[in-house]
């Protein structure tokens, strides 16, 4: 009886153990940078985004999501002022492509923050894109700031999405990251 009694003790005590240490009980979610070279040539233009991976520790439920800030549609409007945006993904073929900056943390309110600015920027009335003033850049700098990034829109890196990242990643030293 006692020695049923202790394999039932050690038995939940191991398996308590294993669920304290499962990646469900420990998953975050995680936000990534990305940005993307682009070329005039094949019709992509630079460009970064975000990427959120993992599991919100209160509901448990998976989150595999990217969103990129754009112009609706390229041309000769985009340099002359505002115009019409879309809040788009990228298929993962796409992801794997680009450059992978660096990777934080996010609480679960952090990642609700994050979908709520998501769900305002896509949801702004009238033409939102504007090359200058909200892009891409402009959207994502938001995205890190809601992480508690350190950002700052250099007027000469606003078309450099790449060379941008790189900037915030030397202004967050404790990112860990090195420049790409």
């Amino acid at each position: 009886m006692r020695r049923t009694l202790f394999l039932r003790l050690w038995a939940t005590i191991v398996a308590a153990a294993v669920l304290a240490w499962s990646p469900a009980a420990t998953a975050k979610v995680t936000m990534s940078f990305h940005s993307f070279n682009g070329s005039v040539l094949f019709g992509r233009y630079p460009h970064t985004f975000i990427v959120l991976e993992g599991t919100e520790e209160a509901t448990g439920r998976r989150v595999s999501e990217n969103y990129g800030f754009s112009a609706k549609s390229a041309g000769p409007a985009v340099l002359n002022g505002p115009v019409e945006h879309i809040v788009m993904t990228e298929k993962p073929k796409y992801i794997k492509t680009t450059n992978r900056h660096f990777t934080v943390e996010l609480t679960d309110a952090e990642y609700r923050r994050v979908v709520q600015e998501v769900a305002r920027w896509r949801d702004a009335p009238g033409r939102y894109y504007d090359l200058d003033t909200r892009n891409c850049i402009h959207f994502v700098g938001k995205m890190a700031e809601i992480a508690g990034l350190r950002v700052e829109f250099p007027k000469s890196m606003l078309r450099k999405p790449k060379a941008w990242l790189n900037h915030v990643t030397g202004l967050n030293p404790g990112l860990r990251a090195k420049p790409i």
